[in-house]
């Protein structure tokens, strides 16, 4: 009773209606064996498509200055596998196209208004926190042809305890490896190889080592 009570406490600071989550949550566990905790302005497009056994909870946590009427769209026609509870932000968007595969690790969030663009692979590790307004993108949608281009891997791994700062963008061909900070607004693309190493500019590079964060 008292986890009941906190919930709805929560629902009621977040704009979310309470009667509506959890509705919504029976309609997922009857008939579809997940545990999902939606926002009532949250539309899930692909939901077969999602491997989850944890709780997963959409647009529910509070921000600050997200608003009720805030839509978040999943729109997952490949495979999106998050291994243990995870909570996305109010407003995000997720097009993870048919052949593609999106996996997200144990804890860790991403915040409101993010957007996850995956055509190939994107993975994101353990504890990872994901700030607001971020961008993973793996593909460029044209084809660009010049002298000495060469043929990359366009996946995006994302390495385990990494913090992404608030309207960073990662895109394909991304590595970023333990313990890293991507700080805010960071254009970023590339392999890097230092773990526990600040992360920054435009293109970014790395301006610190051996840092921790918490």
């Amino acid at each position: 009773m008292k986890r009941l009570i906190a919930f709805y406490k929560l629902c009621i600071q977040s704009d979310s209606n309470f009667f509506l989550v959890m509705l919504k949550a029976a309609f997922y566990k009857i008939f579809f064996k997940k545990t999902f905790l939606l926002h009532q302005k949250v539309t899930i497009k692909g939901i077969r498509n999602i491997d989850a056994k944890n709780k997963i909870e959409i647009g529910i946590r509070y921000r600050g200055f997200i608003h009720k009427t805030d839509k978040t769209y999943l729109n997952i026609l490949g495979k999106l596998q998050i291994k243990g509870d995870y909570s996305i932000g109010r407003g995000c968007r997720f097009d993870i196209g048919k052949d593609a595969l999106v996996t997200i690790g144990n804890d860790g969030y991403m915040n409101v208004n993010t957007y996850v663009i995956i055509t190939h692979f994107l993975a994101i590790g353990d504890n990872c926190a994901i700030s607001w307004d971020c961008q993973f993108l793996d593909d460029d949608f044209h084809d660009v042809e010049y002298p000495g281009k060469r043929n990359t891997d366009n996946s995006i791994i994302i390495g385990d305890h990494v913090w992404i700062g608030c309207g960073a963008k990662i895109y394909k061909g991304t590595v970023i490896p333990n313990g890293c900070i991507i700080s805010s607004n960071s254009i970023v693309r590339g392999k890097f190889l230092t773990e526990n190493s600040i992360i920054a500019g435009n293109p970014a590079k790395i301006i610190k080592e051996n840092v921790k964060w918490i």
